[in-house]
């Protein structure tokens, strides 16, 4: 073509093939930077699946060992691990038990492929607390704040004791990393890194995790987590987090989250990551399934989107599967 008609500049040369595209693609996602959260179920004797999550499963501590060495052997960064307590009491003292779940898959993972991958824990009660709160409650119901930051400094104790190399704080409470990183370095453990949570929101996007560790919870976590509707928040609570000490700050949910994350990212000095939750995983499950939507290429794109709204790293429950690919 030639004349008026003929534009003069042709973004499209650069989409011709698979070879160029590959080429001149400005976001990329290497295995290295994807963490696979795991569940394990205390006295199972072997792997349960969630119903909610298809291919996910409650490991028992066998399948466990198995599922570490093939995050090992796909690449990824790390993992993040769940417990799944038989027995839960209104403090959740299973959480500091050195023989709770948590603490005995986090010296397993350490043995096995601690050397291979960064093993990271949830320091959070909700999992742990009959009321399925992430704190300990006062008099009148509500979620004690301070007291519960006492927990979380005995959690981080029992859980850089285990072996874990990064320890997620998934509780929202205000303080809760100056806590944790003060007890950590007033007992040695100064090597042990804290990912901040801090633009943890209140989603709907949670519900098959509940259903993935068993949740008592009744009401909601408005009171801690963050208002959906507030991006200038989510940006504030990672600045305060960075300033008490965390060495990484997360925004979660991510798919929603995209804007918050974004902003995160442009004005931090620290790793960001994004946590591509539960919600978002059974979303894409299900639609897959129905086949409405292409599976394969509708995973690498949400993880993609994740990546080049800023997160350095992404927790996904694809992880493996989207490592495998990726090699």
């Amino acid at each position: 073509m030639s004349g008026a008609l003929a534009p003069d500049i042709r973004p499209r040369r650069l989409r011709t093939g698979p070879a160029m595209r590959r080429l001149v693609s400005e976001t990329r996602v290497p295995p290295a930077q994807l963490v696979l959260p795991m569940f394990v179920r205390d006295g199972s004797a072997e792997p349960v699946p969630i119903g909610s999550m298809p291919g996910v499963v409650q490991h028992s501590l066998d399948s466990f060992r198995r599922a570490l060495n093939g995050a090992a052997e796909a690449g990824v960064g790390g993992v993040m691990l769940f417990g799944v307590p038989e027995l839960r009491d209104a403090t959740g003292t299973g959480a500091t038990d050195p023989d709770g779940i948590l603490n005995v898959a986090t010296r397993l993972a350490a043995r096995e492929v601690g050397d291979a991958l960064v093993v990271q824990t949830d320091l959070c009660l909700d999992e742990f607390t009959d009321h399925g709160h992430c704190g300990v409650l006062d008099a009148h119901g509500a979620v004690d704040n301070d007291a519960t930051l006492l927990r979380y400094r005995d959690m981080a104790i029992a859980q850089a004791e285990a072996g874990s190399q990064l320890l997620g704080l998934s509780g929202m409470m205000d303080g809760q990393v100056a806590a944790v990183r003060d007890v950590l370095d007033s007992s040695g453990y100064t090597d042990t890194a804290v990912l901040a949570y801090s633009a943890k929101y209140a989603s709907a996007f949670y519900g098959p995790f509940r259903e993935a560790v068993q949740s008592t919870l009744t009401g909601d976590r408005r009171s801690y987590q963050l208002d959906p509707a507030n991006a200038r928040e989510g940006r504030r609570e990672a600045i305060l987090d960075a300033a008490e000490g965390a060495d990484i700050v997360m925004v979660k949910p991510a798919m929603s989250y995209l804007d918050v994350l974004a902003d995160v990212a442009a004005s931090s000095h620290i790793p960001v990551w994004a946590y591509q939750v539960s919600g978002e995983y059974a979303m894409i499950e299900a639609a897959a399934a129905n086949g409405w939507i292409d599976r394969r290429r509708a995973i690498e794109e949400s993880v993609v989107s994740i990546r080049r709204a800023g997160a350095d790293a992404v927790l996904t429950y694809w992880a493996v599967e989207l490592a495998h690919w990726l090699r």
